[in-house]
């Protein structure tokens, strides 16, 4: 791999953009060197947070969304580095390509009856017409459920227990003509198959409600025609780091600032690029740091988390000495979900075993946010350490990790709501990945739990490691993290 394309970006050529809002710039306080938790945490308001999500939101407004690639996202990137550099930091453009899907038309039909329905992303071309079918084990996820399939039927699938793309392969494997997906909850379904894979299928996505019409219908006709399309994306990464602080003991925290096409995508994710904005603004203000911290706006997550990854590759090849340097990474990937839940990836693996490695040291980067939670009597719950986000890169190369999230398309539980509110048997974030993902939609309670505590995590790290590497402020200890193969495909989160 070469070296990618970076380019240092001031904040005048940003300024110019159309739809470009001024930057939220810290409002006037008693914030003139947050240099601890307490402080820190006291200096990111949520009123602040809201700032830079309502610019994300003016920006949606004006170019309709903010996907990787669009007038929309470099709009966001501009008001990011303009934010930034008003606070004193230097950024920095990482360039790459990806390829991008779009759907370019597509029906479902039952008989002449038209169905609701999506594309999944990544999904091939094809109409096909066969009769409907639904595997032995509904979910389709082991090579028994599909036990007696009829070869050239539509497999009419339940989500659950594996992803979209491993119900495409089996159902291909199977025989089926193409696939149908409906929801294991209430609202709509939306999903992507990862990444480009010859062995799929057509594949759709419906509601539940028509899932459990769709069964009873078993041995109707139905006809799937999908034309679809991949493009080359440029696109790129925001980078910015302090001036101050160890360099071979980098503290790095990550969000993803790319939405989906459909919409604002203020939730997801402009959330936690907000909150690691302001974060950013007050850490400035701070005289000492033991440590050097980096903030990372992905692009491309939407897409298959094509950013992180490209950066985590380019150290790997390039740079290989850097991996060592970085002594945890925090992401954060929606952090003002409507139902929320306060979740912290669960990296001890105390609720959920973890599917994939977990790099020694995320235990104890865990432990930072949930000590702080233990200590401010807020409670929490674990979310399972899947690797289906932006840290997905850097826990291959055994680059310790946690991070917060507030819930996506899960449905929240009763005990949940005894927790913290809300409303059970319903999804975290009832618009996810849909329209409605607007200013609107973010809990401006988990929002502001939430922002405090990154900044009471950022400032506690970036003046000390020792729980995490056994790195101190001064010298080094010549401890390095494990550097295994990368993996040939990336992993999307759902």
């Amino acid at each position: 791999m070469k070296h990618p394309r970076t380019v240092a970006v001031t904040a005048a050529a940003g300024l110019v953009l159309a739809g470009m809002t001024s930057p939220a710039l810290a409002k006037p306080g008693n914030n003139g060197n947050p240099n601890n938790g307490k402080k820190m945490a006291a200096a990111v308001t949520a009123e602040a947070v809201m700032d830079h999500l309502q610019a994300f939101q003016d920006i949606a407004d004006t170019h309709g969304d903010r996907a990787a690639g669009t007038p929309g996202y470099e709009a966001s990137a501009a008001y990011v580095e303009s934010t930034l550099q008003a606070a004193g930091y230097q950024t920095e453009r990482q360039y790459f390509t990806f390829e991008r899907f779009s759907v370019l038309e597509s029906s479902l039909t039952v008989g002449s009856d038209p169905v609701d329905h999506i594309v999944m992303e990544y999904s091939p071309s094809g109409t096909v017409t066969g009769a409907l079918e639904s595997p032995a084990g509904v979910e389709g996820c082991a090579a028994e459920d599909w036990a007696g399939f009829t070869a050239g039927s539509v497999a009419l699938i339940s989500r659950g227990s594996c992803s979209f793309a491993e119900k495409s392969l089996n159902a291909a494997a199977a025989g089926a003509s193409a696939a149908i997906v409906y929801n294991n909850t209430a609202g709509a379904l939306n999903g992507t198959l990862g990444a480009p894979d010859p062995g799929y299928v057509p594949t759709v996505g419906i509601t539940q409600a028509a899932g459990q019409e769709l069964l009873a219908m078993d041995g109707a006709t139905v006809t799937v025609h999908a034309v679809t399309e991949l493009e080359d994306v440029e696109t790129f990464n925001v980078l910015a780091e302090t001036a101050k602080g160890r360099t071979d003991n980098v503290v790095m925290l990550g969000a993803h600032l790319d939405g989906v096409p459909d919409g604002p995508g203020i939730n997801d994710n402009g959330s936690g690029s907000a909150a690691i904005l302001e974060t950013a603004v007050q850490l400035a203000k701070v005289n000492k740091l033991n440590n050097q911290v980096r903030f990372a706006w992905w692009g491309a997550e939407e897409e298959g988390l094509i950013g992180s990854w490209h950066y985590v590759e380019d150290l790997y090849y390039n740079s290989p000495e850097e991996i060592d340097d970085i002594a945890t990474y925090l992401n954060f990937d929606m952090v003002g979900s409507p139902n929320y839940i306060i979740g912290v990836y669960d990296a001890d693996e105390s609720t959920y075993e973890a599917p994939v490695d977990v790099p020694e040291g995320s235990a104890a980067t865990e432990a930072v946010f949930t000590d702080y939670f233990d200590s401010i009597g807020q409670p929490w719950v674990d979310t399972q350490f899947s690797g289906r986000s932006d840290y997905q890169g850097f826990i291959e190369v055994g680059i310790p990790a946690s991070g917060l999230f507030t819930g996506a398309d899960g449905v929240k539980t009763a005990e949940q709501v005894e927790l913290f509110g809300g409303t059970a048997g319903v999804i975290y974030d009832p618009n996810y990945h849909t329209p409605a993902d607007d200013i609107g939609n973010v809990d401006v309670e988990a929002l502001e739990i939430m922002s405090k505590a990154i900044a009471h995590a950022t400032i506690t790290l970036a003046q000390d490691t020792s729980a995490i590497n056994g790195e101190r402020s001064a010298g080094k200890s010549g401890k390095a993290h494990p550097q295994g193969p990368l993996p040939t495909e990336e992993q999307p989160a759902a």
